[in-house]
């Protein structure tokens, strides 16, 4: 088998692991792809995130296809409100944190987005023990103070989601549960909405950058670990229930958090090279 096939089927089997993580807790995975390429593929960070992006965006659109088969789209356009609002400060983060992340030295790029995956990683802990279901109407009475906070979380989540190109929606639905009191279910739905364009608008950016040639070197791999990514989280989806939430949240936050953990150290061997070249 020649290197190439290696490399493909690497990404295929991957994908439908990864995929299928991220499936079983109602997520597309790419927190946990992100390392992956970084540690597995050796892929530089920046073209790490654009390829990470590239392919978030296909599993959001599929995702966000089947979910119109759960939830009716006249069900949630009666929230559209909910999703303007949160677009207005994540298309802001998402344009404003790419930008930086492509004039940013590659050593702190790296420390940034590592970091931003230890913290998704407690997000996820916690989430595991404090489950969002017990949470019942907004933080706040519907108004100005929720509007506001509304455009601060999506502007920060937007960031988050442009740094390591997630969809976000590990942090747009406790967002969207916590300030606007909306069904678990729904929020999920709702943070694909919020998702596709917020990841259509970074990877615009991107495309100013030369990192952005990744996918056109990586074209093959691309494919292959969409495909896996795509029929792993069907997988997941499917399986969804069959295990206690509670223990998979906790399961899955100590893998992110380990996974990151060792992508710094690989990471780290090449920091003083790095500083000396930019």
């Amino acid at each position: 088998m020649s290197p190439v096939s290696k490399r493909n089927g690497k990404g295929i089997f991957s994908g439908v692991i990864i995929g299928a993580l991220g499936g079983l807790i109602g997520l597309g995975g790419a927190e946990f792809r992100l390392p992956v390429l970084i540690g597995g593929f050796k892929i530089p960070t920046l073209e790490a995130v654009i390829f990470n992006k590239a392919m978030s965006l296909a599993v959001v659109a599929v995702a966000l296809f089947f979910r119109t088969k759960s939830i009716s789209p006249e069900q949630l356009m009666a929230h559209f409100d909910i999703v303007i609002n949160l677009l207005a400060g994540s298309l802001t983060g998402a344009w404003w944190a790419a930008g930086r992340a492509i004039r940013m030295s590659r050593v702190w790029l790296d420390r940034i987005i590592l970091t931003l995956l230890v913290v998704l990683s407690f997000v996820m802990l916690s989430e595991a023990w404090m489950p969002l279901h017990s949470i019942s109407g907004g933080l706040f009475q519907p108004g100005l103070a929720t509007i506001i906070a509304g455009v601060i979380s999506g502007f920060f989540i937007g960031i988050v989601a442009a740094l390591l190109g997630v969809a976000g929606g590990e942090l747009l639905i406790p967002a969207i549960v916590i300030l606007f009191g909306a069904d678990i279910k729904l929020a999920g739905s709702l943070s694909l909405m919020i998702s596709l364009p917020t990841m259509i608008v970074g990877f615009s950016r991107y495309t100013n950058a030369d990192a952005f040639q990744i996918l056109r070197k990586e074209k093959s791999l691309f494919m292959w670990m969409v495909t896996g990514s795509v029929t792993g989280a069907a997988i997941g989806g499917l399986l969804l229930g069959l295990f206690p939430v509670k223990v998979l949240m906790t399961l899955l936050g100590g893998i992110l958090l380990i996974s990151a953990i060792k992508t710094f150290r690989h990471t780290r061997k090449n920091a003083f090279s790095r500083e000396g070249s930019e």
